[in-house]
């Protein structure tokens, strides 16, 4: 099953100055992007809502709000695009279910492959043993 896309429709989205070196453009151009999407007012089907609010991520609010920030790029649309882009990411973590593991056991041979390999380790060690007189 692939996720669905999220709608940008529900992201809310804000220009922030950007953190780091820059020079002198950095203090007057907002060129990094801040986009904040609340989980349960999301369109996105219960079962990956639950998945999502489940994640141990320090981008998911107590409150059930993702925040993400991109400042990788110098240009807002590409930092935008970005942030969209690892949003759809989280989303696609939560839509991803492993198949349930089946116990499986080792095969009576491969358990005795197991013991003669300790045996013969064993043997091994024995014989650097210093002899007794």
């Amino acid at each position: 099953m692939s996720a669905p896309r999220v709608r940008e429709d529900e992201i809310e989205f804000s220009a922030i100055r950007a953190q780091g070196a820059g020079g002198q453009n950095v203090n007057k151009v907002s060129n990094a992007v801040q986009i904040r999407f609340a989980i349960d007012a999301s369109s996105l089907p219960a079962r990956i809502r639950e998945r999502l609010l489940a994640l141990d991520d320090r981008r998911i609010t107590a409150d059930g709000v993702v925040v993400i920030k991109a400042q990788r790029f110098r240009s807002l649309e590409r930092n935008r695009e970005d942030a969209i882009a690892r949003l759809q990411a989280l989303v696609d973590a939560a839509a991803h279910e492993a198949p349930e593991r089946r116990p499986t056991r080792p095969s009576a041979g491969a358990r005795a492959r197991r013991v003669d390999e300790k045996v013969r380790r064993g043997e091994v060690k024995a014989l650097r043993r210093k002899l007794l007189d």
